[in-house]
């Protein structure tokens, strides 16, 4: 199955112009939607799941309209969206349960077995008969993950979903996400460049509502390859170089700004060549650079 949006386009009643003319084609497989916030990662992924509607364009999920038949597209989706709400004071069993029946599954016994096998797959099961408000942020995304794969979606939309989690919390999301994401679409939601390359091989960078990059991550850092150069320089000198170089990314480094400057030619002064990573690309398609 194919996700295949052309031409979609969005603005909100307070003149904010949320989607431009975005066109994308995502296969199974993990996809990683890139973008600072405000970008309109949220309000494509909103659109998608059938959340609110587009001003135009289309969007096909396989032979599936999906801003025309809604009803379809909710049968066959998982959706976490960046604030998942959750029942206070009701299991992780009891929870499931509901959200199962609500899918449509009317046998009492077809849903225990639903549960169980889901709340196995997120790592959740020693924990099941307790509350959910009581988990941890990382326990209840694993939570998340498994309301979404209530009757094996087609297509699973995670937004923002490892925002806070610490490290041990987030390669465990990481793993799921990489095992479910073997056999359907799934669209990661981040500004997060670690998280697309630790997972994704299919990539896109939005900024302003507008698709800047669509592709292989691989192919992404080809197009910076041998054209990013780093330097440590002092805390006084950095507006100085901020002003003479395309500076498109700088961080503290013990203490000292290390900064990375695209240049198609090599530079001197110190600077040495670095080696090309996502979040290279993503800040020089964010500054136009590429």
């Amino acid at each position: 199955m194919e996700l295949t949006i052309k031409n979609l386009d969005k603005k909100y009643s307070n003149g904010v112009h949320a989607l431009h003319d975005v066109s994308l084609t995502i296969q199974k497989g993990m996809f990683g939607l890139l973008g600072p916030n405000g970008a309109g990662k949220s309000s494509l992924m909103r659109t998608l799941a059938t959340l609110q509607d587009a001003d135009s364009g289309s969007v096909m999920l396989g032979d599936i309209d999906v801003l025309h038949n809604r009803d379809a597209v909710r049968k066959v989706l998982g959706y976490l969206p960046q604030e998942f709400g959750v029942y206070p004071r009701t299991s992780a069993v009891e929870l499931l349960d509901h959200l199962a029946m609500l899918k449509g599954f009317e046998s009492k016994a077809e849903r225990k077995q639903i549960v169980e096998d889901l709340l196995v797959k997120v790592n959740l099961w020693d924990h099941r008969k307790k509350a959910v408000s009581s988990y941890s942020g990382g326990m209840r995304q694993r939570f998340g993950i498994a309301q979404c794969l209530i009757g094996n979606p087609k297509l699973v939309i995670v937004d923002e979903p490892t925002a806070g989690l610490d490290p041990g919390e987030r390669n465990r999301f990481y793993n799921i996400l990489s095992e479910i994401g073997e056999n359907i679409i799934v669209i990661l939601s981040t500004h997060i460049v670690q998280d697309v390359r630790e997972l994704c091989t299919q990539m896109a960078v939005m900024n302003h509502g507008r698709v800047l990059f669509s592709g292989n991550t691989d192919d992404a850092l080809l197009e910076v390859r041998g054209k990013v150069w780093e330097k440590k320089v002092g805390k006084t000198e950095l507006q100085q170089y901020q002003n003479d170089y395309k500076v498109i990314s700088n961080k503290l480094v013990g203490g000292q700004p290390l900064i990375h400057v695209f240049s198609e030619t090599p530079l001197n002064s110190g600077f040495i060549q670095a080696e090309e990573n996502l979040k290279d690309v993503f800040f020089a398609k964010l500054n136009e650079l590429v």
